[in-house]
């Protein structure tokens, strides 16, 4: 969702002005309330269920950067949608989930908040990428070089297996 998300709201910020711009900011607004209330689910769900621990050989700074980038990831995954309703909010421009349920403006409508919400949008879209990045580089290089289970107990169903095995 995040990638297509980069996608489309790359497409919508150049598109020229017309229905089919607003139908897109619609869709990308949309879709980013949903991935902030499924990131929230999902922060709520790595606080109560226990994640399978790093292999025995990772070294100390490796163990920090990994669970660092992940927080960061979370941080940037909260905060992009909200500047985003920020912006809109600032703008005083109506915002309809999915075009039916109107959510309520968080910031008073100014201009000069619009812009700097603008530009920490923006910025935030950047460090996600060098974070998803940095994120999925990780993940090959356990996979392709280390040969370590990493990559693998991402896929579904995976945590639980190893938590069995490790019980």
């Amino acid at each position: 969702m995040i990638l297509g998300m980069f996608a489309l709201g790359w497409i919508a910020v150049n598109y020229p002005m017309s229905p089919t711009k607003i139908k897109l900011f619609v869709w990308h607004k949309s879709i980013g309330i949903t991935i902030l209330i499924l990131v929230l689910l999902r922060i709520a769900w790595r606080l109560t269920d226990r994640t399978p621990a790093l292999p025995n050989h990772m070294q100390t700074w490796e163990r920090r950067l990994a669970h660092t980038s992940h927080a960061l990831m979370y941080v940037a995954m909260v905060m992009m949608p909200l500047s985003g309703w920020v912006i809109n909010s600032a703008a005083n421009f109506p915002l309809r989930l999915y075009g039916l349920i109107r959510l309520p403006n968080i910031a008073p409508a100014d201009k000069a908040l619009q812009s700097q919400a603008e530009l920490v949008h923006m910025t935030l879209f950047w460090i996600l990428v060098a974070l998803l990045l940095l994120h999925i580089g990780a993940a090959f290089w356990h996979h392709l070089k280390l040969r370590d289970q990493i990559l693998t107990r991402m896929l579904p169903g995976t945590t639980r297996r190893l938590r069995k095995a490790a019980d």
